[in-house]
């Protein structure tokens, strides 16, 4: 499985890089858009929509939301008013999660569930988009939103597994723990040092590495999220297109909280293009 996660990485990794730095905003966001489809395949079945009914509705529902967004989303407001939106709903999920117990906690049913995929997915790709043609650094600040939640995956798995100690959401992911949150908001916080270099009029030092540490805690709250409805729908991973790794939505659960969030916050610190 390690040499899988390995092998996938080392193809993947190339790719999404090249795809982000070198295509033209329009050719990345059409890209992004069959990754975003494929996702909400996946998200069939973390909504248990079984017949065809539901899953035409659903795709279709996701395909008419791409292209309102895509239409509207460089009209004036419109950006700033979807990823606050976005964020405010990330604030509700992480109080969900927090709170979440198997027994007192409500399960979703299929229409929340549905509706959720939407909110979870589009406002993802709209952010990315947005991000890609924001100025001439914004294909990099794609791969510098991209690698936030690399970066913590990797500090909360090395911190976890070293000295992972108190569990952080039992009910939800039993193997996450405290510690590997805060190996991951040490290795985000040194991280953020990149912005500062890449882009010093976004705001000052203090804000930038404030914006990253909250962006890392919310991209731990979008990995526990995809996990709790999993556990609620009783599946391991949301599919297997990706060798080692699971689905679609096992690889991009962080940055579905990540890229709206990061993006709100560029807009409000004002930097300019």
């Amino acid at each position: 499985m390690l040499l899988h996660r390995i092998l996938t990485a080392l193809v993947l990794l190339p790719l999404v890089i090249a795809g982000v730095l070198f295509l033209p905003t329009n050719g990345f966001a059409l890209v992004l858009a069959v990754v975003i489809l494929l996702g909400a395949s996946e998200w069939l079945r973390l909504a248990q929509l079984v017949t065809a009914k539901e899953r035409v509705l659903f795709l279709v529902s996701m395909v008419f939301a791409l292209l309102i967004i895509s239409y509207y989303l460089r009209e004036p407001g419109v950006a700033l008013a979807l990823f606050s939106l976005a964020s405010v709903g990330w604030l509700v999920i992480s109080g969900l999660v927090i709170q979440y117990h198997p027994e007192r906690s409500p399960r979703f049913g299929k229409f929340a569930k549905a509706l959720i995929g939407l909110f979870v997915l589009v406002p993802t790709w709209a952010a990315l988009v947005f991000l890609h043609g924001y100025g001439a650094q914004g294909p990099e600040l794609v791969l510098f939103a991209m690698s936030l939640s690399w970066v913590a995956d990797t500090g909360a798995y090395f911190a976890g597994r070293q000295w992972g100690r108190v569990k952080l959401a039992p009910h939800v992911s039993p193997k996450k723990t405290r510690e590997g949150v805060y190996g991951a908001l040490i290795a985000v916080g040194l991280w953020s040092g990149l912005l500062i270099w890449l882009r010093p009029e976004t705001g000052s030092a203090i804000l930038i590495v404030l914006l990253c540490l909250v962006v890392c805690l919310v991209s731990v709250i979008g990995d526990l999220f995809e996990s709790l409805l999993k556990r609620q729908s009783g599946i391991k991973d949301s599919g297997n297109i990706l060798p080692g790794h699971g689905g679609i939505l096992d690889r991009i659960d962080s940055l579905t909280a990540v890229a709206p969030l990061f993006m709100f916050g560029l807009l409000l610190l004002g930097g300019g293009k």
